[in-house]
């Protein structure tokens, strides 16, 4: 059962006058290691293991920094939703988004998969320097900038607590091929 203050975080997730109408294509963001793992568990997946995620993001480049290249914004053009301008004071917004983007914003990777640089950090299976209680979150987010948080890079990672969860941390679900 949702009371009536969980309904108003889900309906206005940033306050009264915010919605989720125009985020329905938006990654699932807030959501702890164990809620996500529950969640793969639920519809027969997994999260990936950072071998995977990380594997999975360069799309069978080697020795590239992002999912498309050496290039930050190849040809002028954004390919990924992280912070633009003077970290943390002002984000111009100039890909297009403040916050989180829809999950098909900028072109795939040679793999088909979007986002798996910027948007929002992605769980996945493995724990950090062995401590079984923080686990490694990849791919960077929407608040990531290079002056601060060069993290949006297919090899950069980062950790978090299981129960913890943030505005720009989700996760997506990985399968074993038969």
């Amino acid at each position: 059962m949702v009371d009536q203050n969980e309904r108003s975080i889900l309906e206005a997730p940033e306050g009264p006058e915010s919605t989720i109408e125009d985020r329905m294509n938006h990654p699932v963001a807030h959501v702890s290691w164990n809620d996500a793992v529950k969640y793969c568990e639920y519809v027969g997946k997994r999260l990936p293991t950072e071998a995977e995620w990380e594997m999975a993001c360069r799309a069978g480049l080697r020795q590239k920094l992002y999912p498309w290249g050496n290039k930050l914004n190849p040809k002028g053009k954004h390919w990924a939703n992280i912070w633009q301008g003077e970290f943390p004071k002002i984000n111009t917004g100039e890909d297009g988004f403040i916050f989180t983007c829809p999950v098909d914003e900028f072109p795939p990777n040679k793999f088909g998969l979007y986002n798996m640089a910027g948007n929002v950090w992605e769980w996945t299976q493995d724990s950090w320097l062995n401590e079984l209680d923080s686990k490694v979150k990849k791919g960077g987010s929407f608040l990531c900038h290079e002056s601060y948080c060069w993290r949006y890079r297919c090899a950069a990672r980062s950790f978090n607590t299981r129960d913890s969860s943030a505005a720009n941390l989700g996760f997506r679900c990985a399968g074993d091929v038969n």
